[in-house]
């Protein structure tokens, strides 16, 4: 997979370090040249300029990345990479940094935002994680900002413990992506069993997210 990233900072550099260790052609795109030799990447390709610049995105050969990455310190420049990637290039699929999570709502779709990743809010996310066993807990927000992938750590007290993925009445627009049981993740099929203390992923439409957390928790949909 070709991957073009704008922004070799911390958050850019360690984005592309794992994707090498992953074997994917990775060209980092920075204003600053230092930032080559700081960075302690091998196997990366570099291109120094504005990513900003027309010009430099034609340098970077944007219409034949598989994936833009847009990991700045600015949102400003996030967004108009993005919006240049998709609409003058072509992209597949973006994924935007968001840097503060005021300027949330404005990585979606009009923007060219597959996907927009809030740092301050995946890093509560994962406080929240930790600590609300039994609860519903956002961790990205994905495409138009009308669907999040969830998760939810099982109790050992929940009515889900022995009951098949497929015998439960998941809500519409639900889809349960993954299961992370005793730190292996899991494909969950139609007859796997749930257990106390499974991690369950969703990917649901966030108007869903109150009937998916009924149905986990045993509590009401919130207005009903």
């Amino acid at each position: 997979m070709r991957v073009v990233i704008a922004g070799a900072g911390s958050v850019g550099s360690s984005i592309a370090r794992e994707l090498l260790s992953n074997n994917h052609d990775i060209l980092l795109i920075d204003p600053k040249p230092e930032v080559i030799g700081r960075s302690g990447l091998k196997g990366a390709r570099w291109l120094i300029g504005d990513a900003c610049e027309i010009t430099t995105l034609r340098e970077a050969r944007l219409e034949d990345a598989d994936v833009v990455v847009s990991a700045t310190g600015d949102d400003k420049v996030n967004l108009v990479v993005s919006l240049l990637a998709k609409s003058e290039f072509g992209v597949g699929r973006t994924v935007g940094r968001v840097n503060n999570p005021k300027n949330d709502w404005m990585f979606d779709d009009s923007w060219g935002v597959d996907v927009a990743v809030n740092t301050p809010r995946l890093m509560t996310a994962l406080v929240e994680e930790a600590v609300e066993i039994g609860d519903l807990v956002r961790l990205l927000t994905l495409q138009t900002g009308t669907s999040s992938m969830v998760e939810f750590t099982v109790p050992t007290d929940s009515a889900l413990i022995g009951r098949r993925i497929g015998s439960i009445d998941w809500p519409q627009d639900v889809t349960v992506v993954a299961i992370l049981r005793d730190d292996a993740p899991i494909t969950p099929s139609p007859d796997d069993v749930v257990e106390a203390s499974d991690e369950l992923f969703f990917i649901t439409t966030i108007a869903a997210e109150d009937d998916l957390r009924a149905v986990l928790t045993g509590r009401p949909a919130a207005g009903n």
